[in-house]
């Protein structure tokens, strides 16, 4: 069967049935939050939410899409227009895809908060995905994964990280240590003579 792509069939998806992920890293400054309800207010939800369906808890996790959702959440007039439904574009994916996904939307858009990014660089390693797989699938260099590895500090993310040797001192026979040159006080001539050069 050929790939469809979800946008083909977004569904309304009532408010209290959608919930965030423990993990987005976007952060939305309060002009750009206001701006976006401006947008919706004018023009409508013209972006479905992407979600992943839990068929057991009958609960839809946003993959991306969040700020679009707490507009709803946080103003009764749009929420009251829309009858508390969501447009939804649902995925199926692993959590370690969809953690992928949801940073694929931010970046592409150019917005992710870096404490958060560290986060899910150590979510996905606990998830056992290595730097290669992460590379790939989030977009980054194995430099920007090593920084944001630094970032939350755990030993435990560099262990697929070979590390050379550390330098040992050796005794080397052709090193002769040289005396020490004495050194005397100098005198109070010296001294004003170095306060005025000064």
């Amino acid at each position: 069967m050929a790939f469809i792509s979800p946008v083909y069939n977004v569904i309304p998806v009532p408010i209290e049935k959608i919930t965030p992920n423990t993990y987005n890293p976007n952060a939305v400054a309060p002009p750009e939050m206001k701006l976006l309800y401006d947008s919706i207010r004018e023009d409508g939800y013209t972006m479905p939410i992407v979600c992943y369906y839990i068929k057991e808890k009958d609960k839809y996790v946003i993959v991306d899409g969040f700020h679009r959702y707490r507009i709803m959440l946080d103003y009764p007039d749009i929420r009251e227009r829309e009858k508390g439904m969501l447009p939804v574009s649902v995925i199926n994916k692993s959590l370690d895809n969809r953690m992928a996904s949801t940073i694929r939307h931010n970046r592409a858009r150019g917005s992710h908060d870096v404490d958060l990014m560290s986060n899910i660089i150590k979510e996905l390693h606990e998830l056992g995905r290595s730097d290669t797989w992460i590379s790939k699938h989030l977009g980054m260099d194995t430099d920007e994964i090593l920084r944001l590895k630094q970032i939350t500090g755990l030993a435990s993310l560099f262990k697929d990280i070979n590390f050379g040797e550390a330098w040992q001192p050796v005794e080397d026979e052709y090193y002769e240590e040289e005396d020490r040159a004495e050194c005397e006080e100098a005198s109070e001539e010296e001294k004003e003579l170095a306060d005025l050069t000064v």
